[in-house]
């Protein structure tokens, strides 16, 4: 009968220990629940922000350049968020938003020559 209690008791401490630590399996999920969580939040809040034509469009973008198309929705959701959309984005105004964010992001390459001088014609026509 001791061995059932003595059984019993570490079995109840272990789950004690387990649910105050968290246990690594139960934190895996919570944190892909969290993470499934935010993604549906930020389909509703693009869903009505955004025509379909413009959802389209911005999901075809997501195929080809994620992060452009992250930090697109990421403009879009603040802009929801603090009210400064009146109406629902059109594709044309999705572009626009593109546009913008093309510009903000644009990389300009710039190619510098360094060219050594190891004989110069100059010297030799001195004779």
């Amino acid at each position: 009968m001791a061995d059932e209690e003595l059984e019993a008791i570490r079995r109840q401490r272990m789950a004690e220990l387990q649910a105050k630590h968290g246990d690594p399996s139960n934190d895996q999920q919570g944190q892909q629940e969290a993470k499934q969580r935010e993604t549906e939040m930020r389909n509703s809040i693009l869903a009505q922000v955004l025509e379909q034509s413009a959802r389209a469009r911005l999901s075809n973008l997501a195929l080809v350049k994620p992060e452009k198309a992250k930090a697109v929705e990421n403009y879009l959701i603040q802009l929801a968020r603090s009210g400064r959309l009146s109406a629902k984005v059109s594709e044309v105004g999705l572009i626009e938003i593109l546009e913008k964010v093309s510009q903000q992001t644009e990389k300009k390459t710039t190619v510098k020559f360094n060219r050594r001088r190891v004989m110069d014609s100059d010297d030799e026509d001195d004779d």
